[in-house]
């Protein structure tokens, strides 16, 4: 099960919608719809994570949202406007399962060109592909 964060969309006229992660000191995000602005939001989370662990050091816990409305920012953001949500950390667990699943041919020849388009394998496209269609 996927740690939650909090997350504050706002959204200024003229502009895309924003996300800042109160416990995650440094990581945005934004989107041209809210939807758009939510799956960015788990993305930019796992990148951030990822780049402050290699770089030997550890990420806040997430907070309750109860916690995280103490904030006096956070609190002025909301009676502005913004919204708060949850952005799942979807994570690597440290260790790699073997599956063995059947897809169409077709299917298979697609993503393995768009995975040697990206410079990954097999597996890590479609790893990457399911965190971004269970963050979005």
């Amino acid at each position: 099960m996927p740690m939650h964060y909090v997350a504050v969309i706002e959204k200024e006229p003229d502009s895309a919608f924003g996300v800042w992660l109160p416990d995650v000191e440094g990581c945005f995000s934004a989107g041209d719809t809210v939807e758009e602005a939510v799956a960015n939001a788990a993305v930019a989370l796992r990148q951030h994570v990822e780049a402050v662990e290699s770089a030997g050091r550890r990420v806040s816990p997430a907070r309750s949202i109860d916690e995280v409305l103490l904030e006096e920012d956070v609190a002025a953001s909301v009676e502005t406007g913004a919204v708060l949500f949850a952005v799942p950390l979807l994570a690597d667990a440290g260790r790699t399962v073997r599956l063995n699943i059947s897809l169409d041919k077709a299917l298979v020849d697609r993503i393995d060109a768009a995975a040697a388009a990206r410079g990954l394998t097999r597996s890590a496209f479609l790893a990457q592909a399911a965190r971004e269609k269970i963050g979005g």
